[in-house]
């Protein structure tokens, strides 16, 4: 007699099918999961999904809106993947993101029209992103030097920078409040010089932000996947006891990755605040653009290059739900489907590390049962 029992076992390296095919049902599965909640909800699934396709993709401004979502989250999600593919728990680009809006903001104020745009422009780039880098350094220098919990210590940044955000504009009179202001607190407009150009008229809103984007996101992949830095960098990440033997500085490539990833997330919230903000605006930048982020790293595997496509997606979905109030179904809905998305991307990567099948145990016979007072 014989029975079957379910067993788990490693896949080893999975294919090339079973890579691009678990995120792809990773979606799916949350579309029909979000079908069933819209259902019960009393709201027609297919009426809902083609408003949002429609709102994302039916016109050139809608499509310019969802690049224009779409930018911050292609670069928290660079983050998220440069961080995450060494092991590196960056989970605070959502506060590495404000932190980059405030430094970028302090720049542009501070340069003001002293200096023309095209040079002015690029130094607040570079200034949210060093703003990003030194709020990430809080928790790197901790993690690598006295061996803290980097989940913990970015978790609890992100409050920090989000109050920071918050009084410097609505606790304050500090220069990033407009001063002619009086009504209710804003944010300083940034020098008219200060801002990045608009792509098309076509496309609405859209600036060059969304190539910066994709430009950080193709040269992370470059760098990751074929430089030496990379591949030390991976290296550390599938096995530290093995970089250290080889003579690879690991904590010095911990501090660099840490780094680099708070600079990317520093830099989305500079490309907001030059680009369609014009200011450091905290109601518009406290949207949970580096919790998307993410997702859309899980979603894309931590390829860089693949968080290009995964943050259009994700940026088509923040665009669409305000389109959903039209037909009264509850904007909370895009924030459901990511969330489904990101526990069916989480789920998927199990199965393609380790595969589950049944096999054959023999069964125990009346010959296998010992006998009372045998010898």
């Amino acid at each position: 007699m014989t029975t079957r029992r379910v067993i788990v076992e490693p896949r080893g390296l999975a294919s090339l099918r079973v890579r691009m095919l678990v995120p792809l049902l990773s979606i799916l599965a949350a579309l029909v999961v979000g079908a069933v909640f819209l259902s019960l909800t009393g709201n027609s699934p297919t009426e809902v999904y083609l408003k949002m396709v429609d709102a994302a993709f039916g016109t050139n401004r809608g499509i310019g809106e969802t690049l224009i979502s779409a930018t911050p989250l292609i670069l928290t999600g660079v983050a998220a993947a440069i961080a995450f593919r060494m092991l590196v728990w960056n989970i605070g680009a959502e506060g590495q993101l404000m932190v980059g809006a405030v430094a970028a903001a302090g720049f542009a104020i501070a340069i003001g029209d002293t200096l023309p745009g095209i040079v002015a422009v690029p130094l607040v780039l570079v200034g949210g992103a060093l703003g990003g880098a030194l709020w990430a350094s809080i928790a790197a220098v901790p993690r690598v030097y006295l061996g803290t919990n980097e989940i913990i210590t970015t978790l609890m940044l992100n409050f920090i920078a989000i109050n920071l955000m918050n009084y410097l504009v609505f606790g304050s009179f500090s220069p990033w409040r407009d001063p002619e202001s009086t009504q209710f607190p804003q944010g300083r407009p940034l020098p008219d010089s200060i801002n990045l150009p608009e792509i098309a008229d076509s496309l609405g809103r859209l600036d060059f932000g969304i190539l910066i984007a994709i430009g950080v996101a193709i040269t992370a992949w470059f760098l990751i996947d074929k430089t030496p830095w990379g591949f030390e960098l991976r290296v550390v990440g599938d096995s530290p006891d093995t970089a250290r033997y080889s003579g690879i500085g690991v904590p010095r490539k911990i501090l660099t990755v840490f780094l680099f990833s708070g600079a990317v997330a520093g830099l989305a919230g500079a490309i907001l605040v030059v680009g369609i903000l014009g200011k450091m605006d905290p109601r518009s930048l406290d949207l949970g653009l580096g919790f998307v982020g993410i997702i859309v790293a899980a979603l894309a595997r931590l390829n860089p290059v693949a968080v290009i496509p995964v943050g259009i997606l994700m940026g088509a979905l923040n665009n669409a739900g305000p389109a959903l109030q039209s037909i009264q179904v509850p904007t909370a809905t895009v924030t459901m489907l990511q969330g489904a998305i990101l526990i069916f991307a989480v789920a998927g990567e199990f199965f393609i590390a380790n595969r589950i099948r049944r096999v054959r145990r023999p069964g125990r016979t009346s010959a296998d049962v010992p006998v009372e007072g045998a010898t």
